[in-house]
Formats: structure tokens, C-alpha cells, sequence
């Protein structure tokens, strides 16, 4: 108790400050990951580095203390790698102005993505041409961007039917939007293993499977029916109409934009 007590008595107001600070450092990494598939692995980084820290001062281990003290540089070096997506996100929202303009001109860009987006899967849906379209959220999808063929357009329409079209080299596969563009197209998408779903066919066990992994929004329509259906979170909502579909993705695109509770609407 003694010693609890000479540690306080020894502590300075910039003691607290350097405190806070450290604390402030890593609430901000565990917000920049929250939601992504990083936010384990970087729990499972600090939890490491603690237990390696704590072991190399409490133990005479003179060769383990030299390895963690110069191994910790190295592992400084590694998490703007480790973390690119999460960190490139975070300073894009440091950069923008925040004025009201710039929000409504995203919120217009957005409005304009999901009217091609419903235009396009209306169409589909009526001519049972099957789709298979990823939206892209926190998680990066750059795994599965690269399994395709590299579009880089905005979203329009006319070309997503073109890429669903049964006769074209693309179409059996997934598109993978983000930020109102057509990244790639003909993309592999994992397929789940939920014995829930496996009477479905490959589109949509393959949009369930995406789900699971990443917090990504993926529309389906079926080639045998023409049913267009949402999944997100591992679930599958089906059946949905035009008015329903167009809710559910300008509430997703709202909650981009710092809206909540969109998830309710899926």
C-alpha cells in the first residue's frame, strides 16, 4: 500500500496528459477498426505485444528483453501496412470540409447510385437475367476485386445489363461496387456452408457467404425466377419489390454517410 501511495504522491499533471494521450491513441485504433475484419487482429496485436512487454520486465531474461525491445520499431513499421484500408478511410474523413455542400452533393451522388441500381435490377429481374452485385462497405473487398476483371465506371444501368446479359463472358460471377463505381466484374465470391441456405443456388449461397465475411451489402436476382433478394450479416432477405429494395439501399448509403439503424430495413 505503501508504494501505491509514493507512486501517486510522485505522479505531475503531465504524467496524466502522457496517460491520456496513449489511451486516446489506441481508443482511436480500436474505432478505426471497429466493424472490419482488422478489429481481431489488431486485439490479438496489442494482446500479444502486452504479454510480450510484461513478460521481457518481469522475468531475467536478458536475450528475451533485447528481441521485444527491437523487435517493437519493426512492429510499428508494420501497422500502417497491416491497416492501409482502415487507416486511408480514416484520414479521407479527415480531409473532408464537412460543410453542408459537400454532404449534399455525396448524398445526391448516392441517390443517383441507387436509382441505377434499382433501374438495373427492375430490369433484370423482368427478363430473368441473374445478378450477383456486392456493395462495398467498411470491410475492404480488394480480395475479391482482384479474382475479376477491372471495370473502374460509375454505375449506370444500361451497363450492368450488359455485364448480367447471358451471353457475355461475365456474367455468372459478381460485381463488386464502391463509392458509386463499378470496380470489377466476373468476381469469385466465397459461398457459405450454412446448411440453412444450401438448397440455394450458387449466386445465392455465394452472396450469404460474402456476408459472413465482411459487412458488405450483396443484391441477388434470380435467373430461374426473377426473385431479387438482399443478404447482409449471413441472412437472406427474399422476395423484396422495387419500393422496398430502393429503402433498403438509400438507408445503406445513409448510413455511409453517418446515419443509423439502417440495418433494421433489411
Amino acid at each position: 500500500m505503501s508504494d501505491v501511495v509514493w507512486v501517486l504522491s510522485h505522479i505531475q499533471w503531465y504524467d496524466v496528459v502522457d496517460i491520456l494521450l496513449v489511451a486516446v491513441v489506441f481508443y482511436l485504433l480500436f474505432s478505426l477498426a471497429q466493424g472490419t475484419a482488422a478489429v481481431q487482429l489488431l486485439r490479438g496485436m496489442v494482446l500479444v505485444v502486452l504479454a510480450a512487454f510484461l513478460a521481457s520486465q518481469l522475468l531475467p531474461f536478458k536475450g528475451f528483453s533485447w528481441l521485444i525491445q527491437n523487435s517493437l520499431p519493426a512492429l510499428l513499421i508494420a501497422i500502417p501496412v497491416i491497416f492501409q484500408p482502415e487507416l486511408r478511410r480514416a484520414l479521407e474523413r479527415l480531409g473532408r470540409t464537412g460543410s453542408l455542400l459537400l454532404r449534399r452533393q455525396e448524398e445526391e451522388a448516392e441517390e443517383r447510385t441507387v436509382s441505377e441500381l434499382v433501374r438495373a435490377v427492375h430490369r433484370l429481374a423482368g427478363q430473368r437475367h441473374g445478378a450477383l452485385i456486392a456493395l462495398e462497405r467498411e470491410t475492404g473487398l480488394q480480395e475479391f476485386v482482384e479474382t475479376g476483371v477491372r471495370i473502374d465506371a460509375e454505375v449506370k444501368a444500361e451497363l450492368l445489363r450488359t455485364i448480367f446479359h447471358p451471353n457475355t463472358a461475365l456474367h455468372d460471377k459478381a460485381v463488386i461496387v464502391r463509392d458509386g463505381r463499378i470496380l470489377s466484374a466476373g468476381c469469385m465470391l466465397p459461398t457459405t456452408q450454412n446448411a440453412q441456405y444450401s438448397s440455394l443456388g450458387t449466386r445465392h449461397r455465394a452472396a450469404v457467404g460474402l456476408t459472413e465475411e465482411s459487412d458488405a451489402l450483396v443484391i441477388v436476382v434470380s435467373e430461374e425466377t426473377g426473385i431479387i433478394s438482399v443478404a447482409y450479416n449471413g441472412r437472406m432477405v427474399r422476395r423484396l419489390d422495387m419500393t422496398r429494395l430502393q429503402s433498403v439501399l438509400l438507408a445503406f448509403f445513409q448510413h455511409r454517410l453517418g446515419g443509423r439503424g439502417w440495418a433494421e430495413r433489411v
